[in-house]
């Protein structure tokens, strides 16, 4: 989809903020880019819709040089979300969300459903709220906003630029969470720059760790805590606040013990005892067993945080719950492994381990 090759920017007074950088962002993929101030993370984004250009090396969309591409259709297929949101305070919510359809010459009644389309999906209520400024909506509800507008007119690619920092501890994890849902249901492109660890982990499907203008570790967030490249990763990851954060693929079972296929099921060879999650011949999560019986348990997402999927077993005493990414079982996850996992990362006084 996006693919850097060789990728290095040097500014006149001889600073170079990346060296030859070779990255593959996937399509449908949500990549969080993360390093220390000054690492080259915002470069790196700000190059794939032009707002940078590369000293040497290149920077293909869909296998063609972004170059070759006219800059304003660029930037009219790459949506574009900042720290200080940047409404246009003169316009209503409706006028800020129709401003890229409209060049790109939408009819009214298609824009009038896309505005609906996407207010309903970030949960805010279309009849109440079109018609206001943006000076009469809370940060987090104008941070929506401002997402939703990347997303009007249907980009393949979203850039996001650290767009919840400015937000209070509340609201950001509200939107970390409306995004992890949001990505599930659109499956865009994203790249996305923070200077949070645990958001990076919790939203990455891919982690690219950064430092001095190169990049340390490219993985997924469970690789990166498990297996860290060297001490400057595992020193990282250490800094985050708390293993409450923690996404549930990290800490996750993926031992055959707790999975089986469906067919292996019908078949009679599988444990007459003891829980486990069932899948299909593609992969699918079917159902949970629990001692010879079959239950709908709910599944957890393979980005949700251990605080969120807490509530979901308090709601019953499920034995185990399934890990899905999509529809696709990828694990499982009890109560046994969050509780070895805090004691891991927490010391007898609460104080998180580094």
């Amino acid at each position: 989809m996006i693919t850097f090759k060789d990728v290095t920017k040097t500014y006149p007074d001889g600073t170079t903020a990346l060296q030859n950088i070779n990255l593959k962002v996937e399509e449908g993929e949500l990549l969080t880019l993360i390093g220390p101030s000054g690492c080259g993370k915002t470069t790196t984004m700000k190059m794939i819709n032009r707002l940078i250009q590369p000293t040497e090396g290149t920077i293909t969309i869909h296998n063609k040089d972004i170059r070759e591409y006219n800059i304003h259709e660029l930037r009219w297929n790459i949506g574009y979300v900042l720290q200080e949101i940047a409404l246009f305070p003169h316009m209503t919510i409706e006028e800020n969300i129709s401003i890229v359809p409209e060049m790109k010459k939408w009819g009214k009644k298609d824009l009038s459903r896309r505005i609906d389309e996407l207010m309903d999906m970030v949960g805010l209520d279309s009849k109440k709220h079109r018609k206001r400024k943006p000076s009469e909506l809370s940060g987090g509800q104008q941070q929506r906003v401002g997402v939703i507008r990347a997303l009007a007119a249907d980009p393949d690619i979203i850039l996001m630029d650290e767009p919840f920092s400015a937000l209070d501890p509340i609201s950001r994890e509200q939107l970390q969470s409306d995004i992890r849902k949001l990505q599930q249901e659109i499956q865009k492109t994203i790249v996305f720059v923070t200077h949070d660890m645990d958001e990076a982990m919790a939203l990455g499907d891919r982690v690219c760790l950064m430092k001095e203008g190169e990049i340390v570790q490219l993985d997924t967030p469970q690789n990166l805590i498990l297996h860290p490249a060297n001490s400057f990763v595992k020193d990282f990851i250490g800094s985050r606040k708390t293993p409450w954060q923690t996404a549930v693929d990290v800490i996750m079972d993926q031992t055959k013990s707790q999975i089986y296929s469906i067919s292996d099921w019908e078949a009679n060879q599988v444990p007459d005892s003891g829980a486990y999650a069932l899948k299909d011949e593609k992969g699918i999560y079917t159902t949970c067993v629990q001692d010879g019986e079959t239950f709908d348990f709910p599944s957890l997402s393979n980005g949700m945080i251990l605080k969120e999927a807490i509530t979901v077993f308090e709601k019953k005493d499920y034995p185990l719950l399934p890990v899905v990414k999509g529809e696709q079982l990828i694990g499982t996850l009890t109560y046994k492994d969050i509780v070895l996992h805090l004691k891991e990362n927490t010391s007898e006084n609460g104080v998180v381990q580094k």
